[in-house]
Formats: structure tokens, sequence, C-alpha cells
């Protein structure tokens, strides 16, 4: 058997678990998030004023569309107010609104919590590495050009 044969399977089952266990952690807490919001508001929690729309939609590896219904979603719901920077008008800044910032302090200790249990029994060695293999995967992927019949 190919040692590669797989492991997408594995990647993928892993994946689903863990937005299903974040999904259901945010059910039992009253939570209304999809993980795709959640990873938004926490991106601009982390980027605090200077938070723009572009920058968030590079580091959460989504397109400007996708990323844009997103945050639509999370100023509908008041987490987040979008507005413009002074010096550069055509880039958008996002703000997160005290109701989004009493949201985020109810969030990171069950995400913490969440971090935490996913590393049990994996040292910080064999954690380093999966990182790695995970980028050099996607490095493979993202310079693979097509089958070429030799």
């Amino acid at each position: 058997m190919d040692r590669t044969e797989g492991f997408g399977v594995y990647i993928d089952r892993t994946l689903k678990k863990v937005q299903s266990t974040f999904l259901q952690v945010f059910d039992d807490n009253d939570i209304d998030l999809t993980i795709e919001q959640w990873v938004i508001l926490q991106r601009v929690h982390l980027e605090g004023t200077d938070a723009s729309q572009a920058d968030i939609a590079k580091s959460n590896f989504r397109n400007r569309a996708t990323t844009s219904r997103v945050i639509s979603g999370l100023c509908k719901k008041g987490l987040l107010k979008k507005s413009r920077f002074r010096d550069d008008q055509k880039r958008y800044k996002l703000v997160m609104t005290e109701e989004g910032q009493k949201l985020m302090k109810k969030v990171l200790p069950l995400i913490q919590d969440l971090r935490r249990v996913s590393t049990i029994h994996i040292s910080e060695e064999a954690f380093e590495t999966f990182y790695q293999v995970l980028d050099q995967l996607y490095d493979n992927f993202d310079k693979y050009d097509g089958y070429k019949k030799t």
C-alpha cells in the first residue's frame, strides 16, 4: 500500500471532528457563532485597531467574497463595526463592538480549553512536526501543476 493513501481522509475526518466539537461547545454555551465567524472575530481581536477586511481575508485563507459575507453577518449580529480607514478610504477597518468584546471574553476560555484538550498526549516536538508536515503538504500542493505523462 502507498504510504500516502488515504491521508486526505484522515485530514478531513480530523477537521470535521474539530469543527463539530467547537460547534457543540458553542451550542452548549449559547454562543451563536459559526466556525468562520469565530475565526474572523478572533482575527479582529488579535489585530486590534489595525484590523482591515483585506488583511483578515488573507490571514483566514478565504476569498474576499466569503470574508465579506461573514463580516456582514457579524456586523448584523452587532459584534463588529465596519468603517473606512482615515488615511486609506479604499480599505475597510473592522472594530469589535462592546457586545463583540463581551462575547470574546465568554468564548476565549472555552477555546483555550479546547486547545488544551486537543494536545493531550502530544509533545511539543510532535506538534511542531505536525505543523511542519501540514506546511509541507500545503507547499507541495501549491506547486502542483498537473499530472504529466512521461
